[in-house]
C-alpha cells in the first residue's frame, strides 16, 4: 500500500481521503479524465464525500461538481447538504451553470 499523504503535490502517493483503497493521486487524476464514466463518478463522490472542499478543486472544476452533483448527490452521505448548498448558492449568483 502506498503511504497516505495530505500533501496532493505528491503523485505517487496516496491522498488521504482514499484511505481505504491503494489509488495514487496520480492514477486518481487520469481516472477522474478518463472514460470510465462509471470510475469517474464513483471516484468523484468518495472525494465529495471525504476530502476538504478545498482540496477538491485541486482535480476538478466547480462546473464539473455542479454537472455531476444530481446524480452524485445520494452517494454524498453526511456531506451532501453542504454540496447542494454551495453549488445551489453558485448557481443562484450565476458563477455556475
Amino acid at each position: 500500500m502506498r503511504t497516505l499523504t495530505t500533501d496532493l503535490t505528491r503523485e505517487n502517493s496516496r491522498p488521504y481521503f482514499l484511505w481505504d483503497e491503494d489509488t495514487s493521486i496520480a492514477e486518481l487524476r487520469a481516472a477522474l479524465t478518463g472514460t470510465d464514466e462509471n470510475e469517474r463518478q464513483r471516484l468523484l463522490g468518495k472525494m465529495l464525500r471525504e476530502a476538504r472542499d478545498t482540496d477538491v478543486w485541486q482535480f476538478v472544476s466547480p462546473k464539473q461538481v455542479a454537472a455531476a452533483l444530481p446524480e452524485l448527490s445520494p452517494h454524498l452521505g453526511r456531506r451532501r447538504a453542504f454540496w447542494d448548498y454551495l453549488i445551489g448558492r453558485w448557481r443562484a449568483h450565476g458563477l455556475v451553470p
